[in-house]
């Protein structure tokens, strides 16, 4: 995160800090290494606010790829996608592993944990309550069926995007979160608290692309600490 980014003539502001501030204590209650130099984040005054049309169908688009990397036969992916109408939707990325016929190994395992992310976003769409601490994998079943009840335009109508200021909050969290993991595994130390790094990594990836870090699209989303 850019500290420059909540800087108001020359000053950070009070939100930003407040918000930084919740963050650590909730990490040191947990027994997370804090990093008081850690910058803070955007303010809801900076941010890029989704419509929850977009958020709805990123999510949409996530759980059929992180499907298809589970082993989704192609078949059912395609008649997914055009029941959905979810195909223009689809980053570059997505697109090309979708049309791939054998996929490797490795996109397949980088798909599947696509589930933590489109989970987040569910969490910002009101379909998941808590995010919680990020130490165990989502529940997958549950996420798929938020899709598999609903038509495209119930899911949209079902969704209740959140406060922007929720969403920072957990930005902002997950960021310090995410410096613990990396700055373990840099020091060859075991990652503190049970973090889990893979759901780590896919929940700031998701976040940030929420409040649109650094205005990135969605394949190229940095998670920066």
């Amino acid at each position: 995160m850019d500290e420059s980014a909540s800087a108001e003539n020359g000053e950070i502001s009070a939100e930003a800090i407040d918000r930084k501030l919740r963050s650590e204590t909730v990490l040191q209650a947990e027994g997370v290494p804090v990093l008081a130099s850690l910058p803070v984040i955007e303010t809801t005054a900076e941010v890029l606010n989704r419509s929850k049309e977009e958020v709805a169908l990123r999510a949409l688009c996530l759980l059929v790829v992180a499907a298809k990397g589970e082993g989704l036969e192609e078949d059912v992916v395609e008649r997914v996608l055009k029941s959905y109408e979810l195909q223009p939707h689809l980053t570059p990325k997505e697109l090309a592993f979708v049309l791939d016929n054998s996929p490797s190994q490795h996109d397949r395992v980088q798909f599947i944990w696509r589930y933590e992310a489109a989970s987040t976003l569910l969490w910002a769409l009101g379909f998941v309550a808590q995010l919680g601490k990020p130490v165990r994998m989502c529940d997958v079943k549950f996420a798929v069926a938020t899709m598999t009840e609903r038509t495209t335009s119930q899911f949209i109508e079902d969704s209740e995007l959140r406060p922007i200021a929720d969403i920072l909050d957990q930005a902002d969290l997950i960021y310090r979160y995410h410096w613990a993991v990396r700055s373990a595994r840099l020091q060859g130390q075991q990652i503190p608290a049970a973090l889990n790094p893979d759901v780590t990594e896919e929940r700031h990836y998701a976040l940030n692309w929420l409040i649109g870090y650094l205005e990135q699209a969605w394949d190229d989303v940095s998670t920066d600490t």
